[in-house]
């Protein structure tokens, strides 16, 4: 996978400069290239990096997708654990907030579009490799591609 793919996801999840500028740092942005050059000692981190952002994409088009506000919440605790300077940091940021992810599928209704989504989280956060996360980047990717957000500029026309 290029960071070209990765950089599309999150340009696809963050469709506004405003998006952009609120969730993603430069580093966040080049955080794929970061990973491929980073040095032995620093490539657990770096692969952590890149798994909270793809993550954090897909909550995103999930939130976008039915104005769900649990993945709004996890998407949040995936902006922090980005912030941390370790892996003890990101484990630490998640484990303080993991009752959020288990309030991620409670009541949950969602459509053929966002199982998908949750599929693609699932996959996230399983992916333990480089080929793993590059499956789940480029089918992110499509399916990003593929959503419909039309219900939503609906709803902006009947304010």
């Amino acid at each position: 996978m290029s960071s070209s793919l990765y950089e599309q996801l999150l340009r696809e999840a963050f469709r506004t400069e405003a998006e952009v500028t609120q969730y993603l740092t430069p580093a966040d942005l080049s955080a794929y290239k970061t990973f491929e050059q980073a040095p032995a000692a620093d490539l657990a981190f770096r692969f952590e990096r890149v798994r909270l952002a793809v993550a954090m994409s897909v909550l995103k088009l999930l939130a976008d997708l039915g104005d769900h506000e649990e993945s709004r919440r996890v998407m949040e605790v995936m902006h922090r654990a980005l912030k941390a300077r370790s892996v003890a940091e990101i484990d630490a940021t998640i484990t303080k907030d993991a009752k959020l992810f288990e309030k991620l599928y409670t009541n949950l209704y969602v459509n053929e579009d966002g199982e998908l989504l949750l599929n693609l989280f699932e996959r996230t956060l399983d992916a333990d490799t480089k080929d793993l996360m590059a499956e789940v980047v480029q089918d992110a990717l499509h399916v990003a591609r593929e959503l419909d957000f039309s219900h939503h500029d609906e709803d902006d026309d009947d304010e």
